[in-house]
C-alpha cells in the first residue's frame, strides 16, 4: 500500500511556542495508527494538521495526494475524505440523532435523503444505538453521543478518519462502549486510522504502528509489540512504566 499521509520536515509554531519539530512521518494506506505521549507532546496539533484545523510554517504535508502547504488547496474538499472525531462530541443538539448523521452528505456530497437515511439507520446499528435515531444529542448520555459522532464520520464514507483523544471525556464506565465501536472499524474496514489516545489496551490491540511523541518530536515510530516490548528511549520507558501502573 502506498503512503496516504505525508510530513516532510513539519515545523509547526504558536507564536514562540515550537510544537511540532521537524516531522517526518508516512502513514500508509489502510494502515490503523495510534499517536501517544504525555499533555503537550504535540500529538493532538499533529493530528489536526491532517485535515487542515492547524497550519503549518514550514515543510510539506501531503493527504491523499493533496499539499496541504499549497495555497491552491481546497481544505473543505480534503475534509469531505478526512473525517475526524473530536474529544468533545460537536453533535447538533437542535437536530435529530439521524438528522446529525444526515446533514453533511446531503449538503456536501448532495446525497439523496432516502439514501442518508438508510446509511443512517445502518450506522446506527452498527454503533450499536438502532433505536436511537429520533433523539436529540441531550437524550443521550456521552458515551452514546461519542458513538453517535463515530457514525456521522462514517456516513462520509472518508479515505481517513482521525480520532482525537474520542474517551478522554468519557466517565469512565462509558469508555469500553466507544472503544469497541473503534476497535470494530479498525478491523473491518479498509479505512486510514489514527487515533491520539491513552489507552493502552487499546493501542495493543488494534494498533499496526505506536508513535510516540514528547516536546513536539517523534521520539519513537514502532510496530506496537516492538514499541510495548522494547521502547529504545528513556522517555518512551518512562511514560509507559507510569501509564501502565496506573
Amino acid at each position: 500500500m502506498g503512503s496516504i499521509i505525508q510530513f516532510k520536515n513539519v515545523e509547526k509554531y504558536y507564536d514562540k511556542f515550537h510544537a511540532l519539530t521537524n516531522i517526518n512521518l508516512d502513514i500508509h494506506e489502510g494502515e490503523n495508527v495510534v499517536l501517544i505521549g504525555p499533555s503537550g507532546s504535540g500529538k493532538s496539533t499533529l493530528l489536526r494538521t491532517i485535515n487542515g484545523l492547524e497550519t503549518i510554517q514550514q515543510g510539506q504535508l501531503i493527504v491523499d495526494g493533496k499539499d496541504l502547504s499549497s495555497s491552491k488547496t481546497n481544505l473543505n474538499k480534503l475534509r469531505t475524505d478526512v473525517g475526524m472525531v473530536f474529544q468533545h462530541f460537536n453533535l447538533y443538539n437542535n437536530k435529530t440523532i439521524t438528522e446529525n448523521i444526515t446533514l453533511a452528505p446531503r449538503i456536501v456530497l448532495k446525497r439523496p435523503q432516502s439514501e442518508n437515511e438508510k446509511v443512517a439507520k445502518k450506522l446506527l446499528e452498527r454503533v450499536d444505538l438502532p433505536d436511537q435515531g429520533a433523539k436529540y444529542p441531550a437524550q443521550l448520555s456521552g458515551g452514546q453521543q461519542q458513538r453517535i459522532a463515530i457514525a456521522r464520520s462514517l456516513a462520509m464514507d472518508p479515505k481517513v478518519l482521525l480520532f482525537d483523544e474520542p474517551t478522554s471525556a468519557l466517565d469512565p464506565e462509558m469508555v469500553g462502549s466507544v472503544l469497541d465501536i473503534m476497535q470494530d472499524i479498525a478491523n473491518t474496514s479498509d479505512m486510514t486510522t489514527l487515533v491520539v489516545t491513552h489507552e493502552m489496551g487499546f493501542a495493543k490491540a488494534v494498533a499496526d504502528r505506536v508513535i510516540f511523541m514528547a516536546d513536539g518530536k517523534i521520539l519513537e515510530n514502532s510496530k506496537t509489540d516492538e514499541f510495548f516490548d522494547h521502547p529504545k528511549t528513556e522517555r518512551a520507558r518512562k511514560f509507559l512504566s507510569q501509564v501502565e501502573h496506573k
